[in-house]
């Protein structure tokens, strides 16, 4: 039997086929929602979650109150699962011992204070709905519509943004990856399918963010580009020297992009959110568990893709009218700003959609559309070439 269709992929196509109509990119018009969604998982050879996220990364524990999302797939996670459950001598490799401990907890409580400790953690029911999926940060400086097509600056890691800089290089953009020597995107050699089909087209530049030449050659970048995308905590831009809202002010047109995973502004820019967790904190492993009776996780990391379609369409937009300014994407609100629009074009038909998807647990991820990928330059190949282009500063 196939598989059912990806929840929200037909919301993901109507984003996509706007952006397409937008930028008149011939390319993208070829592009369908449900191959944004689903493609790293048919690479992988996922299967679809109940939960276990599709990639292994984050697991749903039953709480007091509901389910709580755990992620743990950084190395240095689970060091602090003691702290977080107040248990000295835990065992965190143990998960039917961090089953037990969190059976035991509020989840509210518990998500609050791994949030403050630095975890990806969510609640299917959390304590404070979900931000807007878009905020002007900071109001840009117009200039006149531009005729040219936009040179973009990704410096963003693992998929969100980079799909959103691999939307815009379909566009007919000119995008150059920017990442640092000691600590590249860890998608490169983690999940190389999918860097690939991402960064492909994109030039590669390598700088070393500890040295001020480093530093230099970063602002540099900026000033010659149209639209930056990152998706830093604002501590880890501070420690760089950059301001992202002085420099969207001094430099008329620019579109900084910022993707979070619960919001750019006040506590909930500090906290960790990956496409699961965030996932979850928007509301799908609820709406999954009303539909289909219990919780578990919808698509693969889908906060992930449905954020990247959504932050190529606001850059887009900022940049062709020549408005400019920084805009914070929460990926939390883009997932809840999906559901809510699939709830509205067809309720029935989409809780029939979470239903069948539910009951289809560890079955293969549904196939979607194979793209290729053309082949990736090395770390830092482009960086002399682009840095000799820069203009002196």
């Amino acid at each position: 039997m196939a598989a059912p269709p990806i929840p929200l992929s037909r919301v993901a196509d109507l984003w996509v086929q706007a952006l397409a109509r937008a930028t008149g990119g011939a390319r993208l018009a070829e592009l369908d929602g449900a191959t944004l969604l689903g493609e790293r998982a048919m690479l992988g050879g996922f299967r679809i979650p109940g939960d276990l996220s599709a990639g292994g990364g984050s697991r749903l524990y039953a709480a007091r109150d509901g389910a709580v999302a755990l992620n743990l797939a950084r190395s240095a996670d689970r060091e602090l699962l003691p702290a977080l459950f107040e248990a000295e001598g835990l065992d965190a490799g143990d998960d039917q011992a961090i089953a037990s401990r969190i059976a035991r907890s509020d989840a509210g409580s518990l998500v609050a204070r791994g949030r403050l400790m630095g975890l990806a953690i969510a609640a299917e029911n959390e304590a404070s709905p979900p931000g807007p999926p878009c905020t002007t940060l900071v109001d840009g400086v117009p200039v006149s519509p531009p005729t040219h097509s936009p040179k973009v600056l990704d410096l963003s890691a693992l998929w969100a943004g980079p799909l959103a800089g691999h939307l815009l290089w379909l566009a007919g953009a000119e995008v150059t990856k920017v990442e640092s020597l000691t600590r590249p995107d860890a998608m490169r050699d983690g999940d190389g399918a999918l860097f690939a089909l991402l960064n492909q087209g994109k030039a590669s530049v390598g700088l070393d963010f500890r040295a001020p030449e480093g530093r230099r050659a970063l602002l540099a970048l900026i000033a010659q580009s149209d639209i930056v995308i990152e998706a830093a905590r604002p501590r880890a831009l501070a420690q760089l020297g950059i301001e992202a809202g002085e420099l969207v002010q001094a430099q008329p047109g620019l579109v900084w992009i910022t993707i979070t995973g619960h919001g750019a502004e006040g506590p909930a820019a500090d906290w960790i959110g990956f496409g699961d967790d965030c996932g979850v904190a928007a509301g799908l492993s609820a709406a999954l568990r009303a539909a289909g009776g219990r919780p578990g996780f919808v698509g693969d990391a889908i906060a992930d893709p449905l954020t990247g379609i959504f932050a190529a369409q606001v850059a887009w937009d900022a940049w062709r009218t020549g408005l400019g300014g920084r805009f914070g994407l929460s990926m939390r609100g883009v997932a809840a700003e999906a559901l809510t629009q699939a709830r509205s074009a067809d309720p029935l038909g989409f809780a029939a959609e979470l239903k069948a998807w539910s009951q289809a647990a560890g079955r293969p991820f549904p196939i979607v559309r194979r793209r290729s990928a053309s082949p990736l330059p090395a770390l830092g190949a482009d960086t002399a070439s682009r840095l000799a282009s820069l203009a002196p500063c």
